[in-house]
Parts: C-alpha cells; sequence; structure tokens
C-alpha cells in the first residue's frame, strides 16, 4: 500500500519496537504525537514489502518479518509507556472517536448567533458546560448575546463547575449533535478562573466592564480573582524589556500607532524604550497624526497585540509577567 508522512513515521516506530518507539515519543511534541498515534492507529496490516521500503537501511535487520499490525490496543500501550497516564487517555479519547478533536472546533464554527438563540432556552448549567468547552472568543461574543441576568448566572456557574460528570456531558453531546455538528470534541480541562480570565479578555471595553461591575455586585472575591489572571494592553509595560523588543518586531506595524493611541504614556514609554530615537520619533509622530479614533479600533489593534504576545509566550519566545498593573492613565 502507498504510504506516506505520519504513517511511514508509524510504520518506523512500530517496527522499531515499543520500548524504542516509547523513547522516541518523549523526544516529540505533543502535536507530533498526536498526529504519529493517529496514523498508527489506523494503519491495520502492513505488508513486509512495505516495511522494508519505508525501513530502507534497517531492511536488512527486518528482512523477516512478515507483517506489523497498527490498532487502538498497540498504539495505547506505546503511548503509555512515553506519557503521563492523564495525558494518554487524552490522546486516545481523541483517536477513538467518533467524538474526535475536531467536534468542539465545529460546534466553534457555529454563529455566535445561532449558538446564543439555542442556548438561551436552555438550563444555564447546560450553557455554562458548552461554554467551558469552546474557544474564549467564542463564549464571549455569545455571552455578549444573552440576557444580561441569564449571562450572569452562566458565568457564576462556569466558575463553580469542576469536573463534569461523564454522563452529563456526554448528554449535552448527544444534544448538541443532533443540532449542530456530527462530531463534537473534548476539551483540555482549565481551571475555571483562567477560563472566564480570557472570556473577560476577549469582551470589548463597554461589556467587559459592564460584566464586571455586574460580577462584582454578585461576588467580589470572583471578581478579584479574574481581574488578577486577566492580561490586557496596559500590563506590556510590565514584561520585561528583551520580550517586549521581540514582541515589537513581530507586530503589524499598521497596528501598533493605532494600539497606543489608546495607551497610557507610562506604555507608550515602554514601547518607545525599545526602539531607536529615530524609529521611536516617527512612531511617536505617526500615533500624533492619527486625530480622532473610535474606541473600538483601538480596542480591536489592543488585542490583536495582547494575542499575538500570548501566542508567543506559549510558544516560549517572550515571558509575560503581570504585576498588577493599574488601570489608571498617566495624562
Amino acid at each position: 500500500m502507498p504510504v506516506h508522512g505520519a504513517q511511514k513515521a508509524a510504520i518506523l516506530m512500530l517496527a522499531l519496537g515499543e520500548e524504542s518507539c516509547s523513547r522516541l515519543f518523549e523526544a516529540m511534541h505533543e502535536e507530533e504525537i498526536r498526529e504519529i498515534s493517529s496514523a498508527m492507529a489506523q494503519l491495520g496490516t502492513i505488508s513486509a514489502e512495505t516495511v522494508e521500503q519505508v525501513c530502507n537501511e534497517f531492511s536488512g535487520s527486518l528482512g523477516n518479518t512478515e507483517v506489523l499490525v497498527g490498532n487502538i490496543d498497540s498504539t495505547e500501550r506505546l503511548l503509555k509507556r512515553a506519557l503521563p497516564a492523564e495525558r494518554a487517555a487524552q490522546i486516545m479519547e481523541e483517536i477513538r472517536g467518533p467524538a474526535g478533536r475536531t467536534m468542539w472546533d465545529k460546534l466553534g464554527n457555529v454563529s455566535e448567533v445561532t449558538l446564543a438563540n439555542y442556548l438561551k432556552n436552555e438550563y444555564p448549567q447546560t450553557v455554562a458546560v458548552i461554554l467551558g468547552k469552546i474557544k474564549p472568543l467564542h463564549a464571549a461574543r455569545v455571552l455578549s448575546l444573552l440576557p444580561e441576568e441569564f449571562s450572569m448566572d452562566v458565568m457564576t456557574r462556569m466558575l463553580r463547575t469542576e469536573n463534569v460528570q461523564k454522563a452529563v456531558l456526554q448528554s449535552v453531546e448527544n444534544t448538541l449533535r443532533s443540532e449542530f455538528v456530527s462530531n463534537l470534541a473534548r476539551g483540555a480541562k482549565r481551571n475555571s478562573y483562567e477560563q472566564m480570565a480570557d472570556i473577560f479578555n476577549n469582551f470589548d471595553r463597554r461589556l467587559e466592564g459592564r460584566f464586571m461591575t455586574a460580577l462584582e455586585q454578585r461576588s467580589q472575591d470572583d471578581a478579584e480573582r479574574i481581574k488578577a489572571l486577566m492580561f490586557t494592553f496596559e500590563d506590556l509595560q510590565h514584561i520585561p524589556r528583551e520580550s517586549l523588543s521581540q514582541l515589537v518586531g513581530r507586530i503589524n506595524r499598521e497596528v501598533l500607532p493605532l494600539a497606543l493611541k489608546g495607551a497610557s504614556e507610562q506604555l507608550r514609554v515602554a514601547f518607545l524604550g525599545t526602539m531607536s530615537e529615530r524609529v521611536g520619533k516617527m512612531l511617536s509622530d505617526e500615533i500624533a497624526s492619527l486625530g480622532p479614533v473610535r474606541v473600538k479600533d483601538v480596542d480591536a489593534a489592543q488585542a490583536e497585540i495582547v494575542q499575538t504576545a500570548k501566542e508567543m509566550a506559549d510558544a516560549g519566545e517572550i515571558e509575560l509577567q503581570n504585576q498588577g498593573a493599574s488601570n489608571e492613565l498617566i495624562l
């Protein structure tokens, strides 16, 4: 059979045996493990001829191998040898399906208007479970379209929800499958306050203020914990100068002046400090020449830069040190 890419890697690793395969898995990134293990689980029976073609210089030692069998069981054994039990179980859950990891992604493609219209008729606890499984940006948009009192009830339940019973989650999945998609995925467990902070980060400034005020009235403690976890554009003034310099190099040059137009003087100084005097003056002149700008446009520009910073931090390229900067502006 013709094989390519991850299939070749899967065949070679099966041929090397479980011990060698587990050591190779340990040296890989999680996404590589997912791709290869998924291919491995679907290989089925591989002929000796195919094994020899893939292994090349190892074909001599593999000449007596008649067949290799790549299936769910062999893949699971290899993953358990190479990875912590919980991590291996998560990968196998995605491979087994039909609830693969594209399921919640597909739900994320459903219009927030459509999803909000559907969820507003559901129990708040059910909505909390669903919004806890989709991306924070999508969840933020859905929450903004729901009645405010209902949204507050949902957010409170999301903060209180820890481990959802499997039977409950299965029931929710079955309902959503019939309404929206044919496949749903199980997302990774996250701290509820971190998740809610991400959602608040994706609200525009007006909605963030409105929902935070309402949450403060319900639970000051919850509001303070979320504020402490939120990373805002102003917090960029507290990250190491080297990290800020790297971030500046990655930012769209058309976005930065607009974002800094609505920033505090202290944050502007931090950004300008990463540039030469000439480049800094050009940026200052560009900011001044913008004239009046819409708050909505400034929020979007700042959100784009914050998202870039988070992606770089996740990739280990920069450090983010949120030291609880004040929200007050220096005039």
